[in-house]
């Protein structure tokens, strides 16, 4: 290991390589599972390897290249099938009975009314016409497109 150390510091190239290959990683790791710079990883992994078995430079980026290609096009098919995903039934409303608070009060009339669901804002109408205030804590009756119809 010690040797490994010594050849890393006579040869910047080594620790370019290995300093590549962290940076992908931590890469992929911020795109949660998107299978983004994984092959660039591996690809500079390689690069490394052949940089310690002191191939010249060009060698190195070839290695990459082709590698990171290479993996790319042979992994595609179990990437698409692990990122496929399967549509939401359109009649299926997962959101219906849940709770959702007011942020902006609801009045169908002037078409005004907001609400915040898991996070995420909402249009909002009341189900029943009538107006209702911010803060109230409503339960999702429909969704109608990218409105939800509540009632308190």
């Amino acid at each position: 290991m010690e040797e490994l150390f010594k050849a890393a510091a006579a040869n910047p190239q080594i620790t370019g390589w290995a300093i590549a290959f962290v940076v992908f990683l931590i890469v992929e790791g911020l795109t949660l599972n998107a299978l983004v710079s994984i092959w660039f990883a591996a690809g500079a992994l390689l690069a490394m390897l052949a940089a310690i078995a002191g191939l010249g430079f060009v060698w190195q980026l070839a290695i990459f290249a082709v590698s990171s290609a290479v993996l790319l096009v042979l992994s595609r098919p179990l990437v698409k099938k692990l990122q496929r995903k399967t549509p939401r039934d359109p009649t299926e409303n997962h959101d219906i009975g849940r709770k959702a608070t007011v942020v902006e009060p609801i009045n169908n009339d002037s078409g005004e009314g907001r609400v915040k669901l898991d996070g995420v804002y909402w249009a909002a109408r009341s189900a029943d016409g009538g107006d209702i205030a911010e803060g109230a804590i409503v339960t999702v009756c429909k969704v109608d497109g990218s409105k939800l119809i509540v009632a308190r």
